[in-house]
């Protein structure tokens, strides 16, 4: 991990097109101020992890949607023939 000290008013830059500048800071917080382009996300770290659960728990559901389907299609008697 890179760690760089900054003030309130100096900015840090990230790649070509990323800047991050303090806006403010105190001794239990920082107020952080971010330019990128929309193609960028830029996502606090807890909704990030929120996010990823969130879809983790979804793709888990779907698998065992999927399988109570497969397992009550199995009772289901097939369909009658008709007369030809």
């Amino acid at each position: 991990m890179l760690v760089i000290r900054r003030r309130r008013g100096e900015t840090l830059v990230i790649g070509e097109n990323v800047e991050i500048e303090i806006l403010d800071a105190s001794p239990s917080q920082v107020k952080l101020g971010i330019r990128a382009p929309k193609s960028v996300t830029v996502l606090r770290k807890e909704i990030q992890l929120t996010r990823d659960q969130n879809l983790a728990s979804a793709r888990e559901l779907s698998a065992v949607e999927i399988e109570r389907l497969a397992d009550s299609l199995k009772n289901v008697p097939p369909p009658p023939m008709s007369p030809v």
